[in-house]
C-alpha cells in the first residue's frame, strides 16, 4: 500500500537550536516560530538570544533561551536538560554552531585550528550525544546537521575548516545508518555554500583579506534561504529521509 502524503506538522514539536545568536540559526528560529512550534536557542551572546526569544514569543512560539558554549560538554548537558525539564521531550536537534577562521597551513594557527575542531566538530558531537537519549526512547526525532560545501570541497587556507565540514558529513551518514531505520531518527545534512552571515569576521589571517573582501563582492546566499532549506526538510512526511541538501548561489563556480 502507497504511503499517503502527509506533511510532518511542526505545532508544538519542540526543536533545539545552537548558534541561535545570528546568521544561519537566528534566521531559522525566526522561520520556525510561524509555526508555533516550541523553540529552544543557545548560543554565547545573551543579549543576542533574549532578543531572538522575545521576537520568537511574539510570532506565536514559546521559547527559552540559555547561554551555551558548544566546545563545552557541561555546558551542552546543560542547554539539553533544561529543554527536557520545560517540555519534556525533544523533536528536531539543529547542531549549527560554527566557526570559520581560515588560515594557510604555513602560518601555524594551532588555537584556531583547536577552536574549529571543538566548536564546528565536538560542539555537534556533544550536542547529539546529550539528544540522542531521548530520541531513541521517543523512537522519533530528527537530528540536522549544518555542514558547508566545504564539506564537498577543499581549498588553500581551508584545510582545518574543510576537514571539520568532511568530519561532519561523515559522523551524519553514521547516524543516519544507525538510527534511521531501526529507531526512525531521520538525519540531514544541510551544506551551504556562500551566505551573507557573520562566519568571514572569524578571520584573522591577515593574508586572507583579499578574499573577505571578494567573497563580501560576490552574490550570495542569505540565511534566509538556508532556513527554508531546513523547513523543507523538516516539514517532508515522517517516512522520508531527506540526507543531505546542498545549495549555492547560481554565482559560485566551487
Amino acid at each position: 500500500m502507497p504511503h499517503k502524503l502527509q506533511i510532518t506538522m511542526l505545532k508544538n514539536k519542540v526543536v533545539v537550536i545552537t548558534g541561535a545568536s545570528s546568521g544561519i540559526g537566528y534566521a531559522t528560529a525566526l522561520r520556525l516560530s510561524k509555526s508555533k512550534m516550541k523553540i529552544a536557542v543557545g548560543a554565547r551572546r545573551t543579549k543576542k538570544l533574549e532578543k531572538l526569544k522575545n521576537k520568537i514569543i511574539e510570532n506565536g512560539s514559546e521559547a527559552i533561551s540559555q547561554e551555551l558554549d558548544v566546545s563545552k560538554k557541561q555546558s551542552c548537558g546543560s542547554f539539553v536538560q533544561n529543554v527536557i525539564k520545560k517540555w519534556d521531550h525533544i523533536d528536531f536537534l539543529i547542531n549549527n554552531a560554527g566557526i570559520m577562521p581560515l588560515s594557510f597551513i604555513k602560518n601555524l594557527q594551532v588555537d584556531e585550528w583547536d577552536k574549529m575542531i571543538d566548536v564546528n566538530l565536538k560542539g555537534t558531537l556533544y550536542c547529539t550525544r546529550f539528544v540522542i537519549p531521548y530520541m531513541l526512547k521517543q523512537k522519533s526525532g530528527h537530528i540536522i546537521n549544518i555542514s558547508s560545501v566545504a564539506g564537498k570541497i577543499i581549498f588553500p587556507a581551508g584545510s582545518v575548516y574543510c576537514a571539520t565540514k568532511h568530519a561532519i558529513n561523515a559522523f551524519s551518514e553514521g547516524l543516519r545508518q544507525e538510527f534511521s531505520n531501526k529507531y526512525s531518527i531521520r538525519v540531514t545534512v544541510i551544506e551551504p555554500g556562500l551566505v551573507n552571515t557573520e562566519l568571514t569576521n572569524t578571520i584573522t589571517d591577515d593574508s586572507l583579506q583579499s578574499f573577505v573582501e571578494n567573497s563580501k563582492k560576490l552574490i550570495s546566499l542569505k540565511a534566509e534561504d538556508i532556513a527554508n532549506t531546513i523547513m523543507f526538510a523538516m516539514k517532508c512526511p515522517e517516512y522520508v529521509n531527506v540526507n543531505e541538501l546542498l545549495i549555492r548561489p547560481i554565482s559560485q563556480k566551487l
